[in-house]
């Protein structure tokens, strides 16, 4: 199916699919190529289908319509032509899907044992191992041998695209395999700005610079290069009659340059320079000896489309993080959003009922509201504080607690909201346990997330809700354990692991999903895990387990006196 790709403008990346015999490109909503650009016309071309192939009309656009650069009224497109509305590229793609359909169809991939697959494996190569396979000693002669120097540098840079996510880090790694295969003296990589300025991002000398020396790149061989696409090779520069007598060329005194674009897939991103001053070697002509060559700059201009696709790539990885973040923040907002406004109605509702009971004097009234603004206080509290617990990293403040005494005050505070919702709490804990090092405002919001989730889950038990709060010390292992169990209604078994995923609430309107996850993140900032254990109608069990630190250093307890 034919397109059109968007390779510059505003749209840029959009793909537009042609299946229409008749298609409106322009500014205006009833184009089916809607381009959003105010140098194009409301209704600026069309692209009509005549005998199968596309023709690109001009519609008497105030700016014109230019295809590969030159503008044009009625013209046939052809796969790979570039379109110019205002500012903005299209690039028209013409591509051949049955035939494509046709061939992978006689592909066919023999099953294991297969009679018909003969095949045998001679020889393997490590995947990481290329290059040193390409520089094998022996395996070729000197002309070889100059060839594959040359692809194992191309494959170093495949190497290093794959392993650099960041254009800073790429770049000086592209110089240093230009200048381990050519012998330059500097050289530098400039990138286009958003105005189309060349800025120079990384920079290289040989050896030490000169504090005083500065690196003058001819604009003259930098503005060809750009513009036509290519790479060049100078050598004797102002002999060049692609440059004329160009000042710039002949008052830098340069001897030999390579200049060659950074060609990402539809543009030119920038340029990779490097040059080398006069030599003191001659030829038997007596002309000076060319240090670079034609392999050299096709070797350069490889390494230039490698480091313009790595740079795209990045981009687009940049992009896609950029689209997941706001995604993400979107999610968050609109999750959060609908547990405030939960809130605040409870809130609005709590305050109704205060103001009613002081207008009537009613002091029943005036109480039964602000317990509702009371409960619903709590609610944001613990809101905001598990938003603060789970949006940054932290190390524990590791001090000297005594466990029992922690969980104690959970259970302690959650006592009224079992009583409120039939639930017995029960608390059994350990009589040997020791006092040892961990964070006592991170635990007790771990397990007090816990206990209020079993509380809840508890609150439809039938014959009433339980909820039995425990701690344990396991001595050998190093270990201590909070322990909370409820007879609720159980998790189904595929939805165990989810239950710590952000947002991922079963409690509807009064869960923030954010309880499990703040818990579970305190836990293993402390080095130590949750295990979950439940069965559907069965209730369920979380056990926290903490790794016990002497308070004289870090390590686990060993034994106790």
């Amino acid at each position: 199916m034919a397109s059109l790709l968007v390779i510059q403008g505003a749209d840029q990346g959009k793909r537009f699919t042609l299946r229409a015999r008749t298609i409106g490109l322009g500014r205006d909503h009833s184009n089916l190529v809607r381009v959003n650009d105010g140098e194009v016309s409301r209704k600026h071309a069309e692209l009509r289908r005549v005998d199968g192939a596309f023709q690109l009309v001009d519609l008497g656009s105030a700016n014109g319509t230019f295809l590969n650069g030159e503008p044009v009224d009625q013209v046939p497109l052809r796969s790979g032509d570039q379109v110019r509305l205002g500012h903005t590229v299209l690039l028209f793609d013409e591509a051949a899907e049955v035939a494509v359909r046709e061939l992978t169809a006689r592909v066919d991939l023999l099953a294991m044992a297969s009679p018909d697959d003969k095949s045998a494996i001679l020889k393997s190569i490590p995947a990481g191992d290329g290059s040193n396979v390409l520089l094998a000693p022996g395996m070729a002669g000197d002309w070889l041998k100059e060839r594959l120097a040359s692809l194992t540098v191309m494959y170093r840079a495949t190497q290093a695209i794959s392993h650099f996510i960041e254009i800073d880090a790429l770049l000086p790694q592209i110089l240093e395999l230009v200048f381990e295969a050519i012998g330059a003296d500097r050289g530098a990589i400039l990138l286009q700005d958003a105005k189309g300025e060349l800025i120079p991002k990384s920079v290289r000398w040989r050896g030490e610079a000169d504090p005083d020396e500065r690196m003058a790149i001819s604009r003259t061989i930098v503005d060809y290069v750009v513009g036509q696409g290519q790479g060049v090779i100078t050598s004797n520069a102002p002999a060049d009659q692609r440059f004329g007598t160009a000042d710039s060329i002949v008052d830098y005194g340069i001897r030999e340059a390579m200049c060659v674009p950074v060609q990402g897939r539809h543009t030119t991103l920038g340029v990779l320079y490097v040059d080398a001053m006069a030599t003191l070697d001659y030829e038997p002509t007596g002309l000076l000896k060319a240090r670079f060559t034609n392999d050299n700059l096709k070797l350069m201009v490889a390494l230039g489309h490698q480091a313009g696709l790595a740079i795209e790539n990045t981009e687009l990885y940049r992009a896609k993080l950029d689209a997941e973040r706001l995604a993400a923040v979107g999610q968050t907002i609109a999750t959060l959003s609908h547990h405030i406004k939960n809130i605040l109605q409870g809130i609005k509702g709590g305050s109704y009922l205060v103001d009613m009971g002081l207008n009537e004097k009613d002091e029943q009234v005036t109480r039964k509201g602000w317990a509702i603004v009371e409960k619903n206080q709590a609610k944001i509290y613990n809101l905001v504080m598990d938003m603060l617990s789970f949006s940054k990293d932290r190390e524990p403040a590791l001090e000297r607690h005594d466990l029992n005494e922690t969980v104690a005050e959970v259970v302690e505070l959650m006592e009224s909201r079992g009583k409120e919702l039939n639930v017995a709490l029960e608390w059994h804990p350990a009589a040997d346990l020791p006092e040892f090092l961990f964070d006592a405002d991170g635990i007790h919001r771990a397990v007090l997330n816990i206990v209020t989730n079993a509380i809840d889950a508890a609150e439809t038990a039938e014959g009433g809700g339980r909820v039995v709060i425990s701690t344990s010390w396991d001595q050998p292992q190093g270990l201590a354990r909070v322990t909370v169990n409820d007879n609720g209604a159980g998790i189904p078994s595929g939805e165990v692991e989810s239950i710590f995923a952000v947002f991922a609430s079963t409690k509807g309107s009064r869960g923030t999903g954010l309880g499990l996850p703040v818990a579970l993140k305190v836990v293993r900032e402390h080095g130590g895990k949750i295990d979950v254990a439940s069965e559907p109608g069965q209730g369920a069990t979380f056990t926290i387990e903490l790794p016990i630190k002497t308070f004289e250093s870090d390590e686990v307890f060993q034994t106790m006196s």
